[in-house]
């Protein structure tokens, strides 16, 4: 007797499912439509980020293993995945900035803090509120193993070129350790200013650094504690990015012009523009060695890196996005035309220079299939000639790549649409792929019972073409309800398989299981979203100008609704931040569309609070009065009127992206309209959900709710388990 039959009499309704599910195998009925594997088991993956290489062909990166986060390493020649630290507590603590020191023997890293947040990123994370603090420390450990040694509070670490000594970021100020955390950290020298971005010349004499004050910012170079800092052609300018040359005689740095003076108007569209700049060291000269065009387009990107500024082998590397697309151009470091490294219409980021600093290998939605532009692959190329290669073709995704020192492989972390995230290594000579750490995936993960999303291409009602991936298991109803999941940002892109970013893997991994309980499922590539061009990216009527981007959304719904396979009056639709800010719209706006939503810490109010408009200046925006009607209309607030459908809505109370009462502000509101809803706090955590406690906490609300208000007798089945 097995134990579901022996307990059966106590009426368990798991061990009813499990019978209900053998009887139905036995009597040949499809049973596709019931889940084979539970929210906890898909979420489980080991989430890699923060790889880095150093040292003699070495690599490190963090692993997120169901909240348990640690340092591993693999090295040549078998690349084998070695654990270093034994951190063994869901706390919430991140592990960024992960660094290995030239020579080899140390691995250096930030434990604590959120820094994918817009404030506070370095301010302590304490979701287990805990009554003693955690801190944001430093710590090295040897890269053969040991015990993790403490350095001190601080960020933006900078290992020395002797490997001797860590520059770092403390109380603005630049401070100086011992890597091995002998000695006490001591504060290397005094300057005005907030002073980040330390950066060693190449023989370890020099240090440079931005310092930032508030309306401007200068470049300097300290040398000892008896020489003056060198301020590089101090100006009413904001420099940032400083990289050496390789011989440390030259730096190269970004300049952008002061937004000062006469407030502008606020809906025009108004270029910022941006130039790079090289000096020479020793004598102080400047030189600008390309402007940005008096373009939208030429303005300051703001895609993953920004302006990705890197000193290679005689000439400057740069991003820009004038051509409509974020490309890279190089230019030689006498001055010169630019030229057009990437050409064709496609997205780089994640770029890295070689250690040669001949090459760059980046990642791009390019490659032979035309699916590709919803895809990541890795891509390499010279720094002197536009002869692009796609090392990873194929149809999984890849992201972070970094050339080993001999130039030999590429590490980068790679995902299929089933498989989740791992470390990998492709050998530039015979372009075999091996994947790292494959042990560390559990054994109930349900790699091959996901389903493989399909791209789809709609229209929103001005024309524009939107993107997005479609979610469907096989059997169950004939027509089945729907969800469209929005992601936030907004300069996002959802792919076609796994994601490169913790938060958006979370998403896939969720719209995987509400596929599996019977949903059809639309990740929707909306307008301000990255991977498709710069007019896609920056619609000028989009966000508080106009939120065209929710014509998109609609778009999709109504899409749905079309579809013979999606039952028309049970489509809903969840997000988080601007994902949450966009469920928010539709379910004001258009709640006969959409039937129920939940709304993950979403911004609401776009004239108040974080977005609130400056009116106490004596000088105002030209057009300021039709820019807070316009901010208002744009508002999910300004539609709580025409909000019928039932929501649930989730907030941490130490968001550090979007304000916390802009949740607060929307219930109220919504409480004295009396529309259904339900609401979630996570307790001091931000808006990451740093433990996975919290972020499983959050999935499984979402998914119930979901069901709850638009589950077929299917997906309440599945429910009532």
């Amino acid at each position: 007797m097995n134990a579901c039959t022996k307990h059966f009499d106590q009426k368990s309704q798991l061990c009813f499912s499990q019978l209900l599910v053998t009887l139905l195998l036995i009597l040949g009925f499809n049973t596709s439509s019931f889940a084979q594997f539970n929210l906890e088991q898909v979420t489980s993956y080991p989430f890699p980020n923060e790889l880095t290489v150093g040292g003699e062909n070495q690599m490190a990166w963090a692993v997120n293993a169901s909240g348990l986060r640690n340092i591993y390493v693999a090295e040549v020649p078998d690349f084998e995945a070695r654990q270093l630290t034994s951190y063994q507590e869901d706390d919430g603590q991140e592990l960024s900035s992960v660094t290995i020191s030239p020579d080899g023997q140390w691995v250096v890293y930030i434990r604590g803090g959120d820094f994918g947040s817009n404030w506070d990123d370095a301010i302590p994370v304490n979701p287990t509120s805990n009554p003693v603090a955690p801190t944001v420390e430093l710590w090295s450990i040897p890269f053969a193993g040991g015990k993790p040694v403490s350095l001190g509070e601080g960020i933006s670490p900078a290992v020395s070129p002797d490997s001797k000594k860590v520059a770092f970021v403390k109380n603005d100020q630049i401070w100086i350790v011992p890597i091995d955390g002998q000695e006490e950290a001591q504060q290397l020298f005094s300057a005005r200013g907030e002073i980040e971005s330390p950066v060693w010349s190449p023989d370890g004499t020099k240090l440079a650094f931005r310092s930032d004050r508030d309306d401007h910012a200068y470049i300097g170079i300290y040398e000892n504690e008896t020489t003056p800092i060198q301020w590089i052609d101090p100006s009413f300018h904001l420099d940032s990015d400083p990289r050496w040359s390789i011989d440390g005689q030259s730096l190269a740095f970004i300049r952008q012009p002061i937004r000062a003076g006469k407030p502008d108007s606020i809906l025009a569209a108004i270029p910022r523009l941006w130039s790079v700049m090289r000096a020479e060291v020793t004598t102080g000269q400047v030189q600008e060695l390309w402007k940005s065009p008096n373009t939208m387009r030429g303005s300051v990107p703001t895609t993953q890196g920004r302006f990705n500024l890197h000193y290679a082998d005689g000439r400057i590397v740069f991003l820009s996005y004038h051509d409509g697309w974020p490309h890279l151009y190089s230019v030689d470091e006498q001055g010169g035309d630019p030229l057009l490294l990437t050409p064709g219409d496609y997205m780089t980021e994640y770029i890295s220079l070689s250690p040669d600093r001949k090459s760059l290998v980046f990642t791009a939605n390019t490659g032979p299939d035309a699916l590709d532009i919803d895809r990541r692959h890795i891509v390499k190329v010279s720094v002197d000639q536009a002869d692009a290669e796609v090392l990873t073709p194929g149809t999984g995704n890849e992201w972070t790549p970094f050339l080993t020192q001999d130039n030999e492989n590429v590490v980068f972390i790679s995902a299929t649409a089933k498989r989740p995230p791992l470390p990998a290594v492709v050998s530039l000579a015979d372009k075999n792929i091996n994947l790292i750490g494959q042990n560390l995936v559990p054994n109930d993960f349900p790699t091959e019972q996901l389903v493989v999303p399909e791209q789809v291409i709609m229209e929103a009602p001005d024309g524009q073409k939107v993107h997005g991936t479609l979610f469907q298991s096989k059997g169950g109803a004939d027509q089945k309800p729907a969800i469209i999941y929005v992601h936030g940002g907004p300069p996002r892109q959802m792919l076609l398989g796994w994601h490169y970013s913790s938060y958006y893997s979370n998403a896939y991994a969720l719209n995987q299981y509400l596929a599996s309980q019977g949903f059809v499922v639309l990740s929707v590539n909306y307008r301000l979203g990255i991977g498709y061009g710069y007019e896609f990216h920056k619609p000028v009527d989009g966000g508080s100008r106009g939120a065209s981007e929710y014509q998109d959304i609609k778009a999709a719904g109504e899409w749905l609704a079309k579809q013979n396979f999606v039952d028309p009056d049970q489509i809903g639709i969840y997000g988080g931040s601007y994902g949450g800010y966009l469920t928010a719209m539709a379910l004001g706006r258009d709640s006969e569309l959409f039937a129920a939503g939940v709304d993950i810490h979403g911004v609401h109010n776009r004239v108040g609070g974080r977005y609130k408009f400056d009116a106490g200046e004596y000088e105002k925006a030209p057009d300021l009065k039709q820019a807070m009607e316009v901010a208002w209309q744009s508002s999910p607030v300004s539609s709580v009127d025409t909000w019928t459908s039932p929501v649930l809505i989730i907030h941490g109370d130490d968001d550090r992206n979007v304000n916390f009462h802009q949740s607060t502000d929307l219930v109220g509101r919504l409480m004295k309209k009396g529309v259904p809803m339900e609401t979630m706090v996570i307790v001091d955590d931000t808006h990451h959900f740093m433990r996975h406690a919290n972020q499983r906490k959050v999935n499984q609300a979402a998914a119930d709710f979901l069901m709850k208000h638009l589950g077929s007798e299917e997906t309440d089945a599945q429910v009532s388990k």
